[in-house]
């Protein structure tokens, strides 16, 4: 009893320390969006070669603001169907920001190849289009961007609202457990960086918050980042790794998934169909428990593009469901040459 009470702590602990690290890193890219607002536009316009590769790297970078840009060069037609697909194929998700944190460097080939196999899946996916006539529904006009919208203070003098308070307090009560050694990962070591991490980006947040505007921390950092994304970025974070903590030593987890491991990977494929980001956690898990190979992972992040493609579904179901159609297949037929190819 005692033993599975030990293991709930430390899931705990170590959920919550992935969803600080995801929290911050959301953060950080939201604020670098909205700081370059406007001027992805004038670089996308350009050839389809161009597109390809802006609209991959958007998808391959962590989180769904890379997505939702792309959705909307698409919805505005700046870019074509194969441009919007590449990039789908290149997303993968929130779950971008846990493989960062628990295995970076193969986080980094895996962002590396997905943008790859974006452009050229957007390129063949342009032809097939072609080639079957594929028409796209009439795009928007676009919208008028507004230039007055200022992420930061101009002064940290004034008031402050009850919720920048309470988020201020949490991320310095963080910093001061670590420090006296309370709670959190204690080594210091370049091989697990994960306690001068958590210090280092814990005190980046304690900045932004004090310094990102009134307008800013309500609407990017509270009604967006913090109620639509990181509660569900912990609950899946928790319960994954709980399931991976108790299946392992009770269910003979590891043995099951390497006997069945080529259903695994088209399971991992068919999960990719849901538009969310959380159900993929596991496979992510699974990973870093060394459970399953690359091609795997791999397979689930091509068809998978977390809630990247929700408000695609609000301009065109069909669109929609012929990319999906296009990145699972894909995503099997990578999986499978890299699985019987022993990755």
């Amino acid at each position: 009893m005692q033993e599975d009470f030990l293991v709930l702590i430390e899931v705990l602990n170590k959920s919550i320390v992935i969803t600080i690290f995801v929290f911050v890193m959301m953060m950080l890219i939201d604020y670098l969006n909205v700081l370059t607002k406007g001027r992805m536009e004038h670089v996308i316009k350009g050839g389809r070669f161009r597109q390809y590769v802006i609209s991959s790297f958007l998808g391959s970078t962590p989180g769904c603001l890379g997505s939702f840009m792309n959705v909307s060069f698409y919805v505005h037609g700046l870019i074509t169907f194969g441009a919007i697909a590449g990039g789908m194929i290149a997303t993968s998700g929130d779950e971008a920001f846990v493989m960062l944190v628990m295995f970076p460097r193969e986080a980094l080939i895996l962002f590396g190849i997905l943008f790859v196999l974006g452009i050229v899946s957007a390129w063949i996916i342009d032809l097939i289009a072609k080639k079957i006539k594929l028409v796209r529904r009439e795009r928007c006009k676009l919208q008028v961007l507004h230039e007055e919208e200022i992420p930061f203070r101009t002064s940290i003098r004034g008031s402050f609202s009850l919720s920048r308070c309470i988020l201020f307090s949490f991320f310095l009560a963080i910093i001061i457990s670590n420090l006296l050694g309370v709670w959190g990962p204690q080594e210091i070591d370049i091989k697990r960086p994960e306690r001068i991490l958590l210090l280092s980006l814990s005190g980046i947040t304690l900045l932004l918050i004090l310094i990102s505007s009134e307008h800013y921390f309500r609407e990017h950092i509270v009604d967006h980042l913090l109620k639509r994304h990181v509660w569900k970025v912990f609950l899946w974070t928790f319960f994954s790794l709980l399931f991976v903590e108790v299946a392992l030593p009770y269910w003979n987890l590891e043995e099951v998934v390497r006997a069945n491991m080529d259903k695994v990977l088209f399971l991992s494929a068919l999960i990719g169909i849901i538009p969310e980001s959380g159900p993929h956690m596991i496979f992510v898990f699974m990973f870093a428990k060394d459970i399953i190979p690359f091609s795997v992972l791999l397979t689930s992040s091509i068809v998978q593009d977390g809630h990247g493609m929700l408000p695609l579904f609000s301009y065109s179901v069909r669109d929609s469901l012929i990319i999906k159609l296009f990145n699972l297949i894909i995503g099997i037929a990578i999986g499978e040459i890299l699985f019987h190819m022993g990755f």
